[in-house]
């Protein structure tokens, strides 16, 4: 849990340093080693590449999420049920997003099915679920006197598995996710 005493760590902090590894190939190493990400240093490794290093310097997530203080979050990864997830919200500068994706489960396994996503179509058509987690936070972070969860990173994921679920695909009944809460 973070320290009282933790500075603020907001996406804006992090942009520069989330282009800068991205575009000298450093990578999540390089992302990680930098200065302005000291304060995330226990967060999930897979929770900081899917969202912070892939993300951090887009204006839909600056605009969705850079008002939270990421200092205070944390992070533990927890089944989520079908129920809720069929229901879950994206940032409100994509809220079609979701469904967008659902409109064609099979065409978003198939082309998520190759080089480091090589697996995704097994798990989906074996498990039922996605190969890895998606990045999810209370609502009440993003907007005040929100309930329920809402989806950070992972919306391609959570349309094949609205779209599965829709025509009676396969599709677990509990499914894992990295879950962002307040930590103080």
């Amino acid at each position: 849990m973070p320290g009282p005493d933790a500075e603020p760590v907001f996406l804006a902090d992090l942009a520069k340093a989330s282009v800068a590894a991205r575009e000298r190939g450093g990578g999540l190493r390089t992302f990680l080693a930098d200065p302005a990400t000291r304060g995330l240093r226990k967060w999930p490794k897979d929770v900081v590449h899917q969202w912070l290093y892939d993300h951090a310097d887009r204006p839909k997530f600056q605009a969705d999420y850079g008002h939270i203080d990421l200092s205070t979050l944390v992070w533990s990864l927890e089944p989520v049920a079908l129920d809720e997830l069929m229901a879950i919200p994206t940032g409100a500068s994509e809220t079609d997003a979701i469904e967008y994706y659902a409109q064609d489960p099979e065409r978003w396994v198939s082309l998520r099915d190759k080089g480091d996503h090589t697996g995704v179509r097994e798990m989906w058509d074996v498990h039922g679920t996605w190969k890895r987690w998606p990045i999810l936070i209370e609502r009440r972070l993003v907007r005040p006197g929100q309930i329920g969860l809402q989806v950070i990173e992972g919306r391609t994921r959570l349309g094949v598995l609205r779209g599965r679920a829709q025509r009676g695909w396969h599709v677990a009944p509990q499914h894992l996710a990295w879950v962002g809460r307040r930590g103080i």
